[in-house]
């Protein structure tokens, strides 16, 4: 049962999204701000960056998959990136320390190349048409710090969990090899 603990929590994340999305837009002051969750790239990030970045890349292919069947109609989109997003966080941690601190400055910056990306594709493709001002002020400012106030809730809990996992499959290798000896 403890193997499944990282997919079912991405499968919670993948249905907890369009629950927390629903809370948007936010009319404040008569102007209209919108929150968009991304919990689960970031617990993927969180995956590649302290359990293993293979298994985030094929947990990002997988939810990559269904957000597009689900969601928006293109199929591609987010199962390409969701992976590519995992890869670029393993990467970046291979020379420096693993924490929680940098691991929730990366998981908000790749997030936010995230949501400048599908705004340039969406842009390219006429999809939306608000200006990058618009965009930065109205969307990707209040999605960043609701995002962070979700880490910093939660971005322990995930930790605590891929550093369990790891060490107890470290645990389950070594005790196989002394009982193959």
């Amino acid at each position: 049962m403890k193997r499944f603990w990282i997919p079912l929590i991405g499968l919670a994340l993948f249905y907890l999204e369009p629950v927390f999305g629903m809370f948007s837009p936010l009319t404040i002051d008569g102007d209209y701000y919108y929150v968009v969750p991304r919990f689960l790239i970031m617990f993927l990030i969180f995956v590649s960056i302290f359990h293993n970045t293979k298994h985030a890349m094929l947990y990002g292919l997988f939810f990559g998959l269904l957000y597009d069947v689900f969601f928006i109609d293109i199929i591609g989109l987010y199962s390409f990136l969701y992976p590519a997003l995992c890869v670029v966080a393993g990467y970046i941690v291979k020379n420096i320390e693993r924490n929680l601190i940098v691991a929730t400055i990366i998981a908000l910056a790749l997030t936010v190349v995230f949501e400048f990306v599908l705004y340039q594709f969406f842009s390219l493709i006429g999809l939306t048409s608000i200006s990058i001002g618009a965009f930065l002020n109205m969307r990707l400012l209040p999605s960043m710090i609701a995002n962070l106030l979700f880490l910093i809730v939660l971005g322990w809990a995930f930790r605590s969990v891929m550093v369990r996992r790891m060490f107890e499959q470290k645990k389950s290798l070594t005790l196989s090899r002394f009982y193959n000896q």
